[in-house]
């Protein structure tokens, strides 16, 4: 005698069906980022959202005026210890030989200048993904593969490539004016970086 299994729950799937995950509201963006003032998702191929021009993973990117104030920020702060270094040799007549003790002095000054800028732009920067210039202006250097800080080594590298992206008439550094996201042409394309603005 077989007993009968009664009316099955309209809840649970059929038999040989899988469960359908629950699906996002037509818009919201992807990775579960929440949504900035002005985005506008588009739905793109496969039924992913794209981001529009200046947004990644739904987080704005910071714009071109932005990254230079932040850089220049930078600058200046590093350049202060150097701009006293030089102060030291302004009255010194040329031809005539330098006072050892300001030669030493200046070394060190330029010397504090160029720890100044390693901490700041490799060390800080790499392990918050701001530098003080970005702090300023509340922008956020991260990867693109998880939105985190790339560490000190790998800001130091992004630094030295941004060498390549003032040659040619910094044709590297003005990329951001037109690129969809915003990026250098060596420094940040090649490790794969992005500046979000969360200002």
């Amino acid at each position: 005698m077989t007993q009968g299994y009664g009316p099955q729950d309209p809840n649970q799937p059929g038999y040989g069906q899988q469960p359908q995950p629950p699906q996002p509201p037509y818009g919201q963006p992807p990775y579960g980022t929440p949504a900035q003032p002005g985005y506008h998702p588009a739905p793109a191929a496969g039924g992913y959202v794209a981001d529009p021009p200046g947004y990644y993973m739904g987080r704005r990117l910071a714009n071109w005026p932005q990254r230079v104030g932040a850089y220049l920020i930078d600058n200046l702060i590093a350049s202060i210890p150097s701009f006293l270094a030089v102060l030291l040799f302004s009255g010194t007549e040329p031809g005539e030989s330098p006072n050892p003790g300001a030669v030493s002095v200046a070394s060190l000054l330029y010397l504090i200048s160029l720890g100044v800028w390693i901490y700041n732009r490799a060390i800080q920067q790499g392990r918050t993904g701001q530098s003080w210039g970005k702090q300023v202006l509340n922008l956020r250097l991260v990867r693109m593969a998880d939105g985190q800080p790339m560490g000190g080594g790998m800001a130091f590298v992004r630094d030295l490539l941004h060498v390549l992206d003032g040659l040619l008439c910094y044709i590297g550094f003005l990329f951001p004016l037109w690129d969809p996201r915003r990026q250098t042409l060596f420094g940040d394309k090649i490790l794969n970086t992005v500046v979000l603005s969360e200002g």
